[in-house]
């Protein structure tokens, strides 16, 4: 870890906890700032606040009061979920208090270079390929960011031997300023959290932030499936990797059942451990990023291989008497869940989905879930789901919940079928996160499977 002396003894103030809140304010607390820290939550529900306060960290809990910022601060370290119309972040901006998310005093302390991962779909599974390939390498990849580990924490104890491998979300990016990683991948560019950005070109633009400080000699990794990404590709100092399953490119490409990286055959695509078309194109990226670090091909090969996908994430949970089921929970979207269904059969398929009405219709997944066996459809959005379930005259049913749709599903479900959790849905209808609708999937898998 750098020893820097930037926030010697100046006010910053860390808006929002959860991980990477806690992590930013210890981390500033140990660089010599003086930290106030403001969480919405009540003090006597807030375990990280009440752990803060003890190590002498002021801390304000409930609420977040306006006149804090008459306090002087010089920086404002914001939770990536708080967004930029809340009246703290902007009434900050217009006293003009630089707004950062963690991720930027990751970069300001870390020894270790930096692969950044981002993109609409496939973050964390091609953050997770790229680390499994780096250690099965030789290497030290260390996973960090919107995957779970703060940044700013993971880069205190990385040294320069490591890799700090980061994924990334757009408001994570929209808060830095000299942020640099030696090698970026934007897996795909989609319109998603347009609620958050207004625009399709704001959130774009968030995302492009990664490259901002690059250089000549550094790589940014472009998924060239995507017209945009051949565009982007034209406005940047980096050097461009293009990735693509549709055409032979001056990087990694699928040219009819196997993986290339400039003309040099690495494996076979049909040799991915996880199944769909969009882990091709996770798989590339992955290809692209381990041959810039010096990977030999056999490592690649046997990491992605034996690639079992993350949790939540078209997770192979195993087989009962012949059917098997997968984990994709974190499919909140329509089009996760349109890459999840590629990977299979669909006269073979069971599809669970439905989840919290956004008001948007299922039209765009008419085509995808033609032809497949059974729907079995929860939660808010059920009415729109059975109208698509209908354009595409596939039968359905109706379930209570996730662990009552498993078991409708393994009931109806015959060996060599496949029992799929992939929602094209939020889960906060009926669940607090993805993670807890999936654990309750898997448990009841797990149920099903011992009696």
């Amino acid at each position: 870890m750098k020893k820097i002396e930037t926030f010697e003894n100046k006010k910053v103030l860390v808006l929002g906890l959860a991980k990477s809140g806690e992590a930013a304010a210890r981390l500033l607390e140990k660089l010599g700032a003086i930290v106030t820290v403001n969480d919405s939550k009540p003090f006597d529900e807030n375990p990280a606040a009440q752990s803060l306060l003890e190590e002498g960290i002021k801390v304000i809990c409930g609420s977040h009061p306006l006149e804090l910022l008459d306090e002087n601060f010089e920086l404002m370290v914001k939770n990536p979920g708080i967004r930029y119309d809340n009246p703290m972040v902007a009434r900050a901006i217009e006293k003009n208090i630089p707004v950062i998310t963690e991720v930027e005093l990751a970069y300001m302390i870390s020894d270790a270079p930096i692969i950044g991962i981002t993109g609409s779909n496939g973050k964390t599974t091609t953050t997770t390929m790229i680390a499994e390939t780096l250690n099965n390498g030789g290497q030290s990849g260390l996973l960090s960011g919107n995957i779970g580990f703060p940044a700013s924490e993971v880069a205190q104890t990385a040294t320069d031997k490591d890799t700090l491998v980061m994924e990334l979300s757009s408001f994570q990016l929209m808060g830095t300023d000299i942020f640099h990683p030696h090698i970026a991948v934007i897996t795909n560019l989609m319109p998603t959290h347009i609620d958050y950005h207004g625009t399709f070109e704001d959130y774009v633009a968030a995302k492009w932030n990664i490259q901002k400080n690059m250089t000549a000699e550094d790589f940014v990794v472009l998924n060239f499936n995507q017209d945009l990404a051949k565009e982007l590709a034209q406005k940047t100092a980096a050097q461009v990797v293009p990735f693509s399953t549709t055409e032979k490119v001056a990087g990694a490409y699928l040219d009819g059942d196997t993986l290339y990286f400039k003309d040099e055959a690495i494996m076979k695509a049909s040799e991915i451990g996880v199944p769909g078309s969009h882990n091709v194109e996770n798989a590339l990226a992955t290809i692209a990023i381990a041959k810039l670090s010096g990977i030999a091909n056999e490592a690649i090969k046997e990491t992605l291989s034996h690639f079992g996908g993350v949790k939540h994430r078209l997770q192979a949970l195993g087989e009962v008497n012949g059917i098997k089921f997968y984990n994709d929970s974190k499919s909140t979207n329509i089009l996760a869940t349109q890459k999840a269904l590629s990977g299979f059969d669909n006269s073979k398929v069971i599809l669970i989905a439905g989840g919290l009405d956004r008001g948007n219709e299922f039209d765009e997944l008419v085509p995808d879930i033609t032809g497949v066996k059974l729907m079995v459809i929860l939660g808010e959005s059920a009415p729109r789901v059975k109208r698509a379930a209908d354009k595409a005259n596939v039968p359905y049913v109706d379930a209570k919940d996730v662990a009552d749709a498993a078991r409708i599903a393994y009931g109806k479900a015959e060996a060599g079928d496949v029992v799929l959790l992939s929602p094209a849905n939020a889960s906060w209808d009926m669940y607090k996160s993805f993670e807890v609708r999936g654990d309750e999937f898997i448990a009841t898998f797990e149920a099903i499977k011992g009696e």
